[in-house]
C-alpha cells in the first residue's frame, strides 16, 4: 500500500466487510486504525475498531489470526503518537512515523519477546510488554 492510496479503506468499508481483504496489509491496518483514533474517543476507537477486526476474520474463517495485544498495542502507540502531530492528515503521520510501519524489524518486537507475542494469552487477552524499552 502506498500512504496515498487510501481511500479504500474506511471505517465503513471494515465494518461493513467490504474492503478488499488482499490488500489490507499492515499499513491499511495502521491507516484505519489511525481513522478510527481521528473520530472517535480512545476507549471508542479501540472497541469499534477490535470488533470490526474480529468480526473481518470470523467471516473469513480465521479468527485465530485476530490478535488482541498487537491490536491493543497498535491502536495505544498511534494515540500516543498523534499527540504529537494533532492536527495534521495521515501524510504527515505516515512520514513522521516510519517505524510503525516496518515489518522486518516490527515496533512491538521493542517491547515483546516472540514467546509471549505466540502464546494464547497475548493472542486472546492484552498483555503488558515483557520487555524494557530505551
Amino acid at each position: 500500500m502506498n500512504a496515498a492510496a487510501t481511500p479504500q479503506f474506511t471505517i465503513a468499508a471494515l465494518e461493513d466487510g467490504t474492503l478488499d481483504v488482499d490488500a489490507f496489509d499492515h499499513e491499511a491496518h495502521v491507516y484505519v486504525a489511525w481513522l478510527y483514533l481521528e473520530q472517535f474517543p480512545l476507549l471508542d476507537a479501540i472497541a469499534r475498531f477490535t470488533s470490526a477486526l474480529q468480526r473481518l476474520t470470523a467471516r473469513l474463517g480465521i479468527p485465530g489470526k485476530y490478535h488482541e495485544t498487537v491490536s491493543l498495542f497498535f491502536m495505544l502507540l498511534i494515540a500516543d503518537r498523534r499527540t504529537s502531530t494533532k492536527g495534521k492528515d495521515w501524510l504527515s503521520f505516515h512520514r513522521n512515523n516510519g517505524d510503525l510501519f516496518c515489518r522486518k524489524h516490527s515496533i512491538i518486537n521493542r517491547y515483546y519477546s516472540s514467546g509471549l507475542l505466540a502464546s494464547d494469552r497475548a493472542r486472546q487477552s492484552f498483555v503488558l510488554p515483557d520487555r524494557l524499552t530505551a
